[in-house]
């Protein structure tokens, strides 16, 4: 009898120490979602600004860099006393671009080089003080008589040198499948803002090639996307019948959609009068392709793009109308990188259940 309360003891403790264990495990599990919530709810937060952009100044002023105060966008009279060229950076069909500095600040001035080209130089100048937000370039001046626009500058450049970016010593941290996605967003964003913008439905028709889509785009320091060019955006008005073609000649290979192809064959030539107009879905169509771009050859992007297979089938529908809307796409992808997240987060949970 004496021996009994040891036995009991003994016997216990085995069956104590599992429960324990279970226990420790479940508030292991807990926390993880805890954490998990609270970076998942950061992350739609962070979006949410993304969208509304509460310190945007009002319309014909501008704020950058840690000044806290809106400026009125300069005049011609400020640019032309104000404003230092400093060296030529680019140059395209319709305007060449200059690195400048302003009040000891970089920034960046555009000139028409072609007087044939004015009223597409005048179209993107209008669309650029309409469209003032989040997704694009920053405006601080112009000056219509000059043909002259000035707008903030972003050292990194256009989306064009995005993997040597990455490759700089400095920027290899952000060389990850999520900071990849995460641009993918940002570009479905521009898309989505500009496909139910202000203006109503837009159509960015410089988009003939991936090349020519990504020298669109510009990426901060941030790592965030802006579109920078808008020079060429029609609009299209279903109410009014209204739809675009992107330019008067005829676009060929895969990158541009279906409808953007001359439709009669080979044996009838190319005429502009002929060809059908189309709508917005053409950017849709070509979202998996710049998409692809963006995701790279990165541990974890063959499983993103796996996850994305489906959305972007869609995206590739002979018929625009069967094409998801850009707000689709988007959603999706934010779907797909908060699952992609909570995988990553909880492998080893899963492994210990």
């Amino acid at each position: 009898m004496e021996k009994k309360p040891h036995f009991v003891r003994r016997e216990l403790l085995p069956r104590e120490v599992p429960s324990i264990s279970l226990a420790l495990l479940l508030a292991a599990v807990l926390l993880l979602n805890a954490l998990l919530y609270l970076y998942l709810n950061k992350f739609s937060s962070s979006l949410g600004r993304l969208e509304t952009d509460s310190g945007v100044c009002p319309f014909g002023h501008f704020k950058f860099g840690a000044v806290k105060n809106c400026s009125p966008w300069l005049s011609c009279e400020a640019i032309n006393r104000e404003v230092r060229k400093l060296k030529c950076v680019g140059e395209g069909a319709v305007k060449k671009v200059f690195l400048s500095e302003w009040k000891e600040k970089k920034v960046v001035l555009s000139q028409l080089t072609n007087s044939e080209l004015k009223e597409d130089f005048l179209h993107g100048l209008k669309m650029l003080k309409a469209l003032q937000s989040k997704h694009v370039v920053r405006l601080l001046g112009y000056c219509e008589q000059q043909f002259t626009i000035l707008t903030e500058y972003h050292p990194l450049g256009s989306l064009r040198g995005l993997n040597e970016t990455l490759h700089i010593p400095k920027y290899k941290a952000m060389n990850t499948w999520h900071r990849r996605l995460m641009l993918a967003i940002d570009y479905v964003s521009v898309i989505r803002y500009l496909h139910s913008s202000p203006l109503g439905t837009l159509v960015m028709c410089d988009s003939n090639d991936l090349d020519k889509v990504l020298s669109q785009y510009l990426l901060t320091s941030d790592f965030h996307v802006l579109v920078n060019d808008l020079d060429a955006l029609p609009l299209v008005n279903r109410s009014a019948g209204r739809l675009v073609k992107c330019g008067h000649r005829e676009l060929r290979g895969e990158f541009v959609a279906p409808e953007q192809r001359w439709p009669y064959g080979e044996d009838v030539p190319f005429k502009d009068d002929l060809m059908p107009p189309y709508d917005e879905k053409t950017d849709i169509w070509k979202i998996p392709d710049v998409s692809n771009f963006f995701l790279g050859h990165v541990e974890g992007s063959d499983i993103v793009r796996l996850h994305l297979f489906d959305i972007h089938a869609a995206c590739k529908k002979k018929d625009p109308a069967e094409r998801p809307s850009a707000q689709e796409v988007l959603d999706t992808y934010r779907k797909v990188l908060t699952l992609l997240i909570r995988e990553a987060a909880m492998p080893s949970t899963r492994e210990m259940l």
